[in-house]
């Protein structure tokens, strides 16, 4: 049986069974934003639970005429030090999951350049483009195991900006993975949005599956509303869709996940 209220906190808390029904309840309302708006600017994200969303992505596109021609994208950060063509990088995880497979305009296209020479400039120069693009309408986030949003680590200031920023060693540790698991060669910086530049975003929507994300998605979406979790920011926003699965859930107060939407 499903059941639902409305969350006073959140314009949608979703709670499914497990991390592909997350993932898919993703991707739809992604699909649907597209549809309603061919032309939708959206923020992305990266990591790999979002692998799911943008295979479906992927799928619509290729059996449901679901097209990406005229969305422009920006995506929520890159590396410091790391070229377009490195494996390790953004841009190249965003080509290989979503670009690629999609008839995605390589002109709409925005990630940060982790290879520019000057990175203040760089920061400056996504800003003013997510302004001229007329600002972004839906964006994805996940949840990192500090708390952040993006790399936005803690303490993160709800009216920062895009910047480089210092790794966290517990997020270099996460990211390992993807550099044949050793947390030394996970670069130092990385170039993201800020936290006030994601707040900006019309729309937000969280994603997180997994036992590893309950206790950080507790603190962020009931503890303290603070820079310490830039996750809780959220909380600030008008417009946002929270999805987990039961895992990812598991740590929220009876009281809280009440409020959600719950797929048996």
């Amino acid at each position: 049986m499903t059941s639902s209220s409305p969350s006073s906190r959140f314009g949608r808390l979703l709670i499914l069974p497990d991390p592909n029904a997350a993932t898919a309840a993703a991707a739809r309302l992604i699909a649907q934003t597209i549809r309603n708006d061919a032309r939708a600017v959206l923020g992305l994200a990266t990591g790999r639970t979002m692998e799911g969303v943008y295979a479906r992505l992927a799928a619509m596109h290729r059996d449901e005429a679901l097209s990406f021609s005229g969305v422009t994208t920006f995506n929520l950060d890159e590396y410091v030090g790391l070229s377009a063509s490195d494996p390790n990088s953004y841009h190249h995880y965003m080509r290989t999951h979503l670009f690629d497979p999609v008839d995605a305009d390589p002109a709409r296209v925005h990630l940060p350049d982790g290879a520019a020479a000057d990175p203040g400039a760089e920061c400056a120069a996504y800003e003013r483009a997510i302004r001229a693009a007329g600002g972004i309408a839906l964006q994805l986030l996940g949840i990192g195991d500090t708390g952040h949003i993006g790399f936005n680590e803690p303490p993160s200031a709800f009216d920062t900006r895009t910047r480089v920023v210092e790794l966290d060693e517990a997020t270099r540790r996460q990211n390992a993975p993807m550099f044949g698991g050793d947390p030394e060669a996970v670069p130092r910086e990385a170039i993201t949005m800020g936290v006030g530049t994601i707040l900006e975003s019309k729309r937000l929507l969280l994603l997180a599956t997994g036992p590893a994300k309950a206790a950080i998605l507790a603190a962020a979406l009931e503890g303290p509303v603070t820079p310490e979790v830039s996750a809780s920011a959220i909380r600030l926003h008008p417009d946002v869709t929270v999805v987990l699965d039961t895992d990812a859930a598991a740590a929220l107060s009876p009281a809280f996940t009440a409020r959600a939407t719950v797929a048996d």
